[in-house]
């Protein structure tokens, strides 16, 4: 019989299990941690749900942040939001919001004013950082007026708000729609002031951030690069009949999807692990690898690089010694398991996911477990 208390140590625990990567899965979490705290049989009605044990993995995380890592976040968000900034300049750029105030928490954007006759104008910035966004336009009635705001969401290291207004509405005064108090915003000086005071970061070490961030791309980026050439590139029919890479790679990604949803590195695995035939046909695994080196951990590097070996382990043409060292391996059952996925990922005419929407979907495990 399970209690409240019991339901919280095994929440807890679970949570701690997902967020030393002990498991990846919450169902796994649950059974081990259930068994670790509790050795008689509990309903599986009694054991925490998915979002009690999420709550304890962020309790976790802000327990591992500290202070110092908020403060080190904060100060991340601040040199992005800077880089913005320089990147909008045209634009005339203000910077609102929590990070502005230091006020950030889970989830927080960076919240910029930027000031253009044609919202099209900084979507061609945008493109130009060959960053991922979308344009919605919202209507909002104010003291009994209809107006329409553009907004434009970017998913960038830190997700992005640009909130545009007309050039003519530059020197007005903005005030909060909640406080009816001028809400606080900052241009490139009057941020960098800030990270300078509050952070002690003098301007040499603010440009040379500037200067790294500008060498480093985002890896969503880098990831949908590699993966959009793959519809160029056709397969053999008597071992693909689904067609073109990148139609199968997102059937694999699908079905990696199902079996360990919430598993960053095995559905990178999955998703990329064919990146390379748009490279060097002749040899996919080397040349996928080395354009994703430094963008992906080391267990996907491992699962892409012996995948093509899971199928030689299933036909059983691999050789016993080759088999016995893979078997050895902690990534072994993994490697078996994304196997499965991408003989299966062969079907013709099966419903895929978008490759952005896939990216969508794994930077928010991302964010749901920093």
């Amino acid at each position: 019989m399970s209690s409240p208390k019991l339901r919280r140590q095994i929440a807890w625990e679970a949570a701690r299990l997902m967020y030393s990567r002990e498991c990846s899965e919450y169902f796994n979490a649950k059974q081990k941690a259930a068994r670790r705290i509790y050795k008689g049989w509990i309903k599986p009605a009694d054991l925490p749900t998915n979002a009690e044990i999420r709550e304890q993995v962020q309790l976790l995380a802000r327990i591992s942040e500290g202070d110092q890592g908020y403060s080190k976040r904060l100060l991340e968000m601040r040199l992005r939001a800077a880089w913005w900034l320089r990147k909008l300049t045209p634009f005339h750029p203000k910077l609102i919001g929590s990070v502005l105030t230091g006020s950030i928490r889970e989830g927080s954007d960076i919240d910029i004013h930027v000031f253009a006759a044609s919202p099209e104008s900084i979507a061609i910035v945008l493109d130009e950082q060959g960053v991922f966004y979308h344009m919605q336009r919202k209507r909002v009635e104010k003291n009994g007026e209809q107006r329409v705001f553009t907004h434009l969401h970017v998913r960038d290291q830190f997700p992005v708000e640009l909130t545009v207004y007309h050039p003519s509405l530059l020197g007005f005064n903005f005030r909060s729609s909640i406080t009816g108090k001028p809400i606080e915003r900052a241009g490139i000086g009057e941020l960098e002031r800030v990270i300078a005071i509050e952070h002690d970061v003098d301007a040499n070490g603010q440009a040379e951030q500037m200067l790294t961030m500008d060498a480093c791309p985002d890896r969503s980026n880098v990831f949908l690069s590699l993966l959009v050439p793959l519809e160029n590139v056709r397969q053999s029919p008597r071992y693909h009949p689904e067609g073109d890479a990148l139609f199968h790679s997102m059937q694999v990604f699908a079905l990696a999807k199902d079996v360990m949803p919430y598993d960053e590195e095995f559905l990178l695995a999955a998703l990329l692990h064919d990146v390379g035939k748009a490279i060097d046909p002749d040899d996919h695994v080397a040349s996928g690898l080395e354009a994703l080196e430094g963008f992906i951990s080391e267990r996907t590097a491992w699962l892409i690089q012996h995948h093509m070996e899971s199928h030689k382990i299933q036909d059983r043409t691999i050789g016993a010694r080759r088999r016995k060292r893979l078997a050895a391996h902690p990534w072994f059952e993994d490697l078996c398991l994304l196997g499965d996925c991408d003989r299966a990922g062969r079907v013709p005419g099966a419903e895929v996911e978008e490759p952005e929407e896939a990216l969508e979907y794994i930077e928010q495990l991302d964010e749901m477990f920093e």
